[in-house]
């Protein structure tokens, strides 16, 4: 049997709890306020940029809650309002009537209906699910088995909903009715230190579904991973990795970050609480533009030292000098009886 796939964010395995806060101090404050609301019959509303596994944080409120036997169903609001319609308020096929079994404890509670991307109902939709609330959770009754069918709510959107209400594409009741708890996802900019750990997890994924044994990423290009922008958050991320498994190259990464970050690779941090030094600043950009040609050049040329001297116009000894200052480490083992010398000894020999 072949391995399970695990993408993100529909993993079909668990995801570990180091893997899935990370230890930044945004992650910590998320997993702090859901383990004290995740057991409370209170409607959770999630919120975050796409990508940022509002998915994954659904389900572990669900799975930490009192209603885990019950089921977890998941509705896309993307859909159209006729399989709305048919799964969440009609109740004569779909999730609601076919797939919503009462959980094994006698309490009434069937288990979670998460409504991702909540924002894309619409208003008359939105009114239908304003009457269907009661007591922080959804209770309808199921025309086809005629029972109470009851489910603890979590919503998801990657909009800001006060801007809908403002602009009269939300309702304001149904959004103090679903936003009794916040758990709001910071984009993965702004999580760096959780990177390395979600980069491991996904390289042991992939590793497993295609039978793989592809290394982990040079220090180098985890550096340039910290720097990049993430437009597409975590999974972005994933597809990276998952071409990098496939294809195992780490050029497949650095050349999408060169194409698509450029811009922000050259934006330095400016610190603007003391004085600025416009000659400090140009020449720590320099320096990084440099660094960036110089590991290029040495990938092109498969770490060949001299022909990459050669191809910079730079001597090879001023070469070996940078790549000791830069701590730049190519990420292959060495050929069959090639002896390793480390670069201080490098360096000292010349």
């Amino acid at each position: 049997m072949s391995p399970e796939i695990c993408p993100f964010p529909r993993f079909n395995e668990p995801v570990p709890e180091p893997t899935l806060f990370g230890k930044s101090k945004a992650m910590q404050t998320v997993r702090d306020r859901l383990y004290k609301v995740a057991g409370a019959s209170v409607p959770i509303l999630v919120q975050g940029e796409s990508g940022t596994g509002k998915n994954l944080i659904a389900r572990a409120v669900h799975n930490l809650s009192p209603w885990k036997s019950g089921p977890f169903v998941s509705v896309n609001c993307h859909a159209t309002p006729e399989t709305l319609e048919s799964e969440v308020f009609d109740g004569e096929k779909g999730a609601l009537s076919e797939d919503a079994k009462p959980g094994r404890d006698e309490t009434g509670h069937g288990g979670t209906l998460f409504l991702d991307e909540i924002s894309a109902l619409d208003l008359a939709m939105q009114s239908k699910l304003l009457r269907l609330l009661q007591d922080g959770q959804l209770c309808r009754i199921d025309t086809r088995q005629g029972r109470k069918v009851r489910f603890r709510i979590v919503c998801a959107t990657n909009r800001q909903l006060q801007v809908e209400i403002e602009n009269g594409t939300f309702r304001r009741d149904l959004f103090y009715r679903i936003n009794v708890v916040n758990l709001s996802l910071p984009p993965l900019r702004e999580r760096r230190d959780d990177l390395e750990g979600l980069v491991d997890h996904f390289l042991e994924c992939y590793n497993r579904k295609y039978n793989c044994q592809t290394r982990s990423l040079s220090g180098e290009l985890l550096a340039m991973l910290k720097k990049y922008h993430w437009p597409g958050n975590i999974r972005e991320l994933e597809n990276l990795i998952q071409r990098y498994v496939i294809l195992g190259s780490e050029d497949v990464i650095s050349d999408n970050l060169m194409a698509h970050g450029q811009p922000e690779f050259l934006n330095p941090e400016i610190d603007l609480d003391g004085p600025i030094s416009l000659k400090k600043l140009t020449r720590e950009v320099t320096r990084e533009l440099e660094r960036k040609v110089i590991v290029k050049t040495l990938q092109a040329y498969r770490w060949n030292r001299k022909q990459a001297a050669r191809a910079l116009g730079i001597s090879y000894r001023g070469l070996l000098y940078k790549i000791h200052d830069d701590d730049l480490i190519p990420n292959q083992p060495p050929r069959a009886g090639q002896v390793t010398v480390s670069r201080s000894k490098q360096v000292a020999n010349l």
